[in-house]
């Protein structure tokens, strides 16, 4: 992946869905789709279906997990497109506020701080770990969820 990468599979939901059959196929069959994309925030959605249900008739956690480490990841590749970084989700943590039975967006923020600490790691050649947030909303603006991811990152 080189730089600008994220940003064409934002604009082209072809290429995002050729991606995720080859890289995330989980998030392809969920069907989790970018809804907004800069280099400072980026928003994911998922919707509830067939394929993301749980016998409660909302989406199932993993797929609101999912949802939420794409909206971070996005960022996170994004920023470590820029030279040969290695990267792993070392934690997460969740909080859910509220039954999710329609379409959920997971927007992050932290575009900026992922990309300072990844510049860190690629001008030191040391080792980052950061968080990064993902707060997912219903259609009416009713929190849902809150995603605390902890990324890890290295120079390869």
């Amino acid at each position: 992946m080189h730089e600008g990468f994220i940003s064409r599979l934002a604009v082209s939901p072809f290429r995002f869905k050729l991606f995720l059959l080859r890289y995330l196929p989980m998030a392809f069959l969920a069907g989790l789709k970018i809804v907004s994309y800069s280099p400072g925030m980026a928003v994911v959605s998922v919707r509830y279906r067939y394929l993301t249900q749980n016998p409660f008739r909302s989406v199932y956690f993993a797929c609101l997990a999912m949802a939420a480490e794409l909206s971070s990841g996005l960022l996170v590749l994004d920023s470590a497109s820029k030279g040969r970084v290695s990267t792993l989700v070392t934690g997460l943590e969740a909080r859910f506020l509220k039954k999710a039975t329609g379409e959920t967006y997971f927007t992050c923020p932290d575009g900026d701080r992922i990309r300072a600490e990844i510049g860190k790691t690629l001008l030191t050649g040391n080792p980052v770990t950061f968080s990064a947030t993902a707060t997912g909303l219903d259609r009416e603006g009713n929190k849902i969820a809150e995603f605390t991811l902890h990324w890890s990152c290295k120079r390869k």
